[in-house]
């Protein structure tokens, strides 16, 4: 069973390295943990994503079905980081909103897009027991 020792780990497709690594590093403060020729491997909020030079990167991406991120346990953490992409003027492809709004499952929403198209969902939940 995972712990809190573990890593869920993700490899998406890059275009360019030198941009995933502007993208990610210099824009959301990831963490570089290795580079190299073909891929560059970070740490992405505690869990490893890997970016692989690829020429299979999205033209035209849309939300669904594919799109990746972080739900965030505390409020405060999901406005610190729109705070930061707003400052560092990131690619937003949906701009913040309130989904579910008569639900329980009510909760904040904003998506990023990487330089290769990636899409990025960041969100948090009114009721921190809706993340699952």
């Amino acid at each position: 069973m995972r712990s809190t020792h573990d890593a869920f780990h993700l490899a998406i497709p890059a275009r360019d390295l030198d941009e995933a690594y502007r993208f990610y590093v210099e824009g959301l403060g990831c963490k570089l943990a290795r580079r190299y020729a073909d891929r560059i491997t970070l740490d992405f909020f505690g869990d490893q994503v890997v970016c692989h030079l690829s020429e299979s990167w999205e033209r035209e991406p849309e939300l669904y079905p594919r799109h990746f991120g972080v739900t965030f346990r505390e409020r405060e953490d999901w406005e610190r980081l729109l705070s930061l992409v707003r400052q560092r003027d990131l690619d937003v492809f949906a701009e913040p909103k309130t989904r579910f709004d008569d639900l329980v499952e009510r909760h904040s929403t904003f998506v990023l897009r990487d330089p290769s198209n990636n899409l990025l969902e960041f969100k948090v939940y009114d009721d921190p027991r809706m993340m699952y």
